[in-house]
């Protein structure tokens, strides 16, 4: 007797409207050997931070079970989040692989480096931007500008009536805050103006 296997393929499918079919990537699923139970799905843009069938797929997923997708911008909302949602399968023993994207399948040794390598160039991609984004701001200070909101000057009507809602003291803070619809942060530094 042949000791069952408990190594499963769990699908997910999404499209971003409710005009969408989802019956391409159910069929490819089904294909690629998930069984109907274990096919998760959401009907939702894929820039929601919320994707019920995706929580409750990476809930249902054990150590030894593989999640596949049709393709790749079916899981991740950015490059970043497929790399973290990945990451996140491999330390809990998940595999990951994709039916379109053939050499993505982290179940293989080849699959796994491609993964290790779009790791890497997200990786070296944030570090650029934060890098332009260093150069950009060392580059107006060079120039005498400091970035930010300009200075609000002392005759500025917001100004004049926030100094005299506050010196009045008939106004609880707070009043104040919500006449001129301006935090108390804002309140304090304008009350500073000179």
């Amino acid at each position: 007797m042949t000791k069952k296997s408990n190594k499963r393929l769990v699908g997910y499918a999404r499209v971003s409207t409710g005009e969408q079919e989802l019956r391409l990537q159910l069929d490819a699923l089904r294909k690629a050997g998930c069984a109907k139970a274990d096919i998760f799905e959401d009907k939702i843009s894929g820039s929601k931070s919320t994707r019920p069938g995706l929580d409750e797929c990476l809930k249902h997923l054990k150590p030894g079970d593989t999640l596949i997708v049709w393709r790749l911008d079916r899981l991740g909302r950015s490059v970043r989040h497929l790399i973290d949602v990945v990451e996140d399968l491999r330390q809990r023993g998940v595999g990951f692989k994709s039916i379109c994207d053939g050499a993505i399948d982290t179940t293989t040794a080849s699959g796994e480096l491609i993964f290790h390598i779009f790791t890497a160039l997200a990786q070296f991609e944030r570090r650029l931007i934060q890098e332009r984004t260093r150069a950009g701001l060392t580059a107006a200070r060079a120039r005498g500008r400091l970035g930010g909101r300009p200075a609000i000057a002392a005759n500025d009507p917001r100004i004049k009536t926030a100094k005299s809602l506050h010196a009045d003291k008939n106004m609880p803070i707070a009043d104040i805050c919500q006449t001129l619809k301006i935090s108390r942060p804002t309140l304090y530094r304008w009350l500073t103006v000179k």
